[in-house]
């Protein structure tokens, strides 16, 4: 993997980030309902264009697939993924804690994955074969999962605890310290030791970029039945690599799922 790539996907996605931001202090977050009843507003549609436009003149001939636009066919056998707004729920109810995503696919698979999230000047990255980065403001620091062995305890971050099923939280509960304040810097830099996200399925564009991200720092992630991500059930399971069998054993055959629209509809 090209390291200028690398710098020109984290400097996208942080001018990206940069222009979500000034529009959620500007007030400009109202939403509407896509025809999936997720919402979107005027910024991820205008920050997914500012994305594209730069991928246009950087990289004419790649494949671009944005969670608003759709899929842009390109003739290279490479593409680029777009969440513009990871976590709209937060950024329309002013609570600073959405994110800007890009991940970059080549003929050999994910090559590139970028976390960024502007309000806390906060940047996980990657590139395969050239580590896995946290960078907060300007200090960057080489990323590496924790070394735990022991599941009983284990820090475990919960993503959409509220469309989990009854008996996929009661398991959790039971044998793992679990918590719903974490997020990927935490994990690939072993202040975590998990991150389950069930429930309300992700999108492929919320996923792209951990392949990534979790294997250049160490660490293992998989759907929660052990499937590759990427191609599997929407669910999330990442660990150190140490810890992951035994997550899959202690899950396998429990619901993931609780029926989340009736309960809201």
């Amino acid at each position: 993997m090209d390291q200028s790539l690398l710098d020109f996907t984290v400097d996208l996605a942080r001018r990206a980030g940069a222009f979500a931001a000034q529009r959620f202090f500007a007030g400009d977050v109202t939403a509407t309902r896509k025809s999936d009843g997720t919402e979107v507003t005027a910024t991820d549609l205008a920050v997914e264009e500012l994305i594209r436009d730069a991928l246009a003149r950087h990289a004419p001939g790649d494949e671009v697939y944005g969670e608003e636009a759709g899929t842009t066919k390109g003739t290279t056998g490479r593409r680029w993924v777009i969440d513009p707004i990871d976590g709209t729920y937060y950024f329309t109810h002013r609570i600073p804690l959405f994110a800007t995503m890009l991940a970059y696919e080549d003929e050999q698979g994910p090559a590139i994955g970028v976390i960024h999230e502007p309000i806390a000047r906060k940047t996980v990255f990657a590139g395969r074969g050239l580590g896995c980065w946290v960078a907060f403001g300007d200090v960057v620091t080489r990323a590496r999962v924790g070394d735990r062995s022991r599941l009983t305890g284990a820090r475990t971050v919960m993503g959409n605890p509220g469309t989990w099923s009854e008996e996929l939280l009661a398991t959790l509960h039971r044998t793992v310290y679990l918590s719903s304040v974490g997020d990927m810097a935490g994990l690939v830099t072993g202040e975590l030791d998990a991150m389950v996200v069930a429930g309300f399925p992700m999108g492929y564009e919320d996923l792209a970029p951990l392949p990534v991200i979790v294997t250049e720092a160490g660490g293992r992630v998989t759907d929660l039945t052990g499937a590759p991500l990427l191609t599997g059930n929407g669910t999330v399971l990442v660990t150190n690599s140490v810890l992951h069998d035994e997550f899959l054993a202690l899950l396998d055959g429990i619901p993931h799922a609780r029926d989340y629209k009736k309960l809201t509809g």
